[in-house]
């Protein structure tokens, strides 16, 4: 009865959904799955069933991530609507079977395909890339056991069409590179491992049948991300050998990310020399041994640069404005900056220089002018320490940058320098942050909410007048200067990492609750924060940054001791559009409260927690897993045995 009055209520004041206009209800149906239109939303009445079909929707068709879509209903949706698709996004769909591919051909009009993370053999990609005439975008995965040969005359005639590729490496081949003779785009990512399952070294020797080279001549864009590894810098050097001959004309954005060290060679040299000559750029990423020491940056030409990067080069702030903005030149083009490792990048010289020594506000100062438009800028892993000069501090300089989108910076430059120079240490600050015996200390108190922060006027510092300025920044990161990960991605796993900044030592609970200001913050990563004392400012962050994705916090607070536990959990109940969270802490306990506060996290699809000595409760991640159904990773590395993992793996999975 009280469906029936609702109802009858609603036709009184006559809210019907299906009298909004058309535009209205296009872009509502923007945002369900395309499979769930075609194949549910689309059957529910006669305009719907018109406006499903709309080209609007059909247009570009997205699998990727989509995990409740299985063999059948994408036959299905090939079947419906596959001649309207134009773009199809697979990647990563890794639990769809091989011979889902097989579907794709009845896509005749498709432009752009990425089935990056699809197991897909050279005769099935032969078959289906043969029936693509009108591919111009390919995205795929080189696997072991792929053979170019097997590759049909149609299929490579559709390849020879491809303007942009994206091959992913997981053996060493050219793929299918000597066959796109038109690439304008070349994005590469290699992923070969150094050892076979089996245990046998691998070289970087191409495979049998790779006699063909690539073909560079209209190339405007090459990216090469490589994994650690010697294979994958020696099969890399191979695809740099061909730029290395003749170097493309059009080339405007060359970028090369590499881990570690990754030397240069006469190969290389030889590029990088015919580029200086040849080329104007607008996107430059070099590993840092082919820029430290070398006199490259002062003689690459640049048109309307957009991004740099010259992570953990040991680039001076001289050579920075004299090389690379030219003396203070308007670079307003200029989007991205990455000088994340670069110690010295704030400071005249480097040479008798120490890592701890003050910044030159001048040189940041003509950074920010010249580069007015910047929207994302990584300054993490270094000591830039502001002077005493009023005005002059770092935080004050970055202010004026209003179009960030995305910042990343070190503890110690957030720090107030005159809240420094004149407080002397508290009792939190002399405990050493080591594993040794606990030390009763006094706890200082923080209110529990925004409005009394304001109130003892906390947000007079220097970072809380930083974030006021930057109302729309996305992405945040406060990393300590000596931080270094216990399960890092592309670095060894140091396991006694060094002490925070002495600066940094001032940096707490008051700092923290000032990011609870941006109030469109989608991903936040905190870590090697050694002043929180209870965790209050998070429970700010998680009541006001209410579109936050992701959160990553490490090595908050006093190390022996989870002190901020209890304000997370009341964070966690607020983070209702979570997506990703990582936690690394030791002695984290993942106890029953935890995973309670948890699993208010409706939306959470990746979880991974890393803690040393660290302990878990199985009944409560079974709980979690039970509530929270969007989660698809679970990664916890802990203190528990091998067999309480195995036993808690096997009832998951059940």
């Amino acid at each position: 009865q009280e469906i029936v009055s609702g109802e009858s209520e609603e036709e009184s004041n006559g809210i019907n959904l299906m009298e909004f206009s058309d535009e209205i209800l296009l872009h509502i149906l923007s945002y369900v799955p395309c499979t769930d239109l075609v194949l549910n939303v689309r059957r529910t009445c006669r305009k719907l069933a018109t406006l499903c079909l709309d080209k609007s929707l059909t247009h570009t068709v997205l699998l990727q991530k989509d995990y409740k879509v299985n063999k059948d209903k994408v036959k299905q949706l090939m079947r419906d609507i596959g001649k309207e698709i134009y773009q199809l996004n697979m990647a990563g769909c890794y639990w769809l079977p091989s011979s889902t591919i097989d579907h794709v051909t009845r896509c005749k009009n498709l432009v752009k395909l990425n089935l990056s993370g699809c197991h897909v053999t050279s005769l099935r990609l032969s078959k289906m890339l043969s029936t693509l005439q009108h591919l111009r975008s390919l995205a795929i995965d080189v696997n072991p056991g792929f053979d170019a040969s097997q590759l049909s005359s149609e299929c490579k005639a559709t390849l020879s069409r491809v303007s942009e590729l994206k091959q992913t490496l997981y053996t060493p081949s050219y793929g299918v590179v000597p066959c796109c003779t038109s690439l304008e785009k070349l994005l590469l990512y290699f992923e070969i491992l150094d050892r076979s399952r089996e245990g046998f070294m691998l070289s970087g020797q191409l495979m049998v049948g790779e006699s063909n080279v690539p073909h560079y001549q209209n190339l405007r864009v090459f990216y090469a991300r490589l994994a650690p590894g010697y294979v994958n810098q020696e099969v890399v050097r191979l695809y740099l050998a061909v730029l290395s001959d003749r170097t493309p004309e059009n080339l405007h954005a060359f970028l090369i990310s590499a881990p570690g060290s990754f030397a240069e060679t006469g190969a290389t040299k030889n590029l990088l020399d015919s580029m200086a000559r040849n080329v104007r750029l607008d996107a430059l990423q070099l590993p840092k041994a082919w820029i430290n020491g070398s006199g490259l940056l002062q003689h690459l030409k640049f048109n309307n640069p957009f991004y740099f990067s010259f992570s953990r080069c040991t680039l001076s702030g001289g050579h920075l404005i004299q090389r690379v903005i030219n003396g203070g030149k308007d670079l307003k083009s200029l989007t991205s900056l990455n000088l994340s490792g670069c110690v010295h990048c704030l400071a005249p010289e480097s040479l008798f220089r120490k890592a701890e020594d003050d910044i030159d506000s001048s040189i940041l100062e003509s950074l920010v002018v010249s580069c007015c438009n910047l929207r994302h800028l990584n300054l993490s892993a270094a000591h830039h320490h502001s002077s005493e000069s009023i005005g002059n501090h770092l935080c004050q300089l970055l202010s004026r940058l209003k179009h960030l989108l995305s910042l990343a910076l070190p503890v110690c430059s957030i720090t107030d320098v005159a809240a420094n120079v004149e407080k002397p240490p508290t009792a939190s600050n002399l405990v050493p942050q080591t594993f040794g015996r606990k030390v009763r200390i006094g706890i200082q108190t923080y209110p529990r909410n925004l409005s009394d922060l304001v109130n003892q006027k906390i947000d007079s510092s220097v970072f809380w007048a930083l974030l006021r300025s930057l109302r729309f920044l996305e992405t945040l990161e406060i990393i300590g200067s000596s931080f270094s990960s216990a399960m890092p991605r592309n670095e060894p796993a140091i396991r006694n990492s060094l002490p925070p900044c002495v600066r940094a030592q001032s940096v707490g609970d008051s700092e923290v609750a000032a990011i609870s200001q941006l109030t469109y913050l989608q991903s936040l990563t905190l870590a090697q924060l050694p002043n929180i004392i209870t965790g209050s400012g998070l429970i700010n962050i998680g009541l006001e940054c209410q579109h936050l994705r992701t959160l990553s916090l490490a090595n908050l607070g006093m190390m022996g001791k989870v002190a901020y536990m209890s304000a997370l959990m009341d964070m966690l109940k607020h983070c209702k559009c979570l997506r990703d969270l990582r936690l690394e802490q030791p002695y984290f306990c993942a106890g029953a409260q935890f995973f309670q506060a948890l699993s208010h996290c409706s939306s959470l699809q990746r979880l991974c927690i890393v803690s040393r000595s660290g302990t878990l409760q199985s009944d409560a991640v079974m709980s979690f897993m039970a509530n929270c159904l969007e989660v698809i990773m679970c990664h916890m590395f802990m203190g528990e045995s091998l067999t309480v993992c195995k036993n808690l793996q096997q009832s998951i999975v059940r």
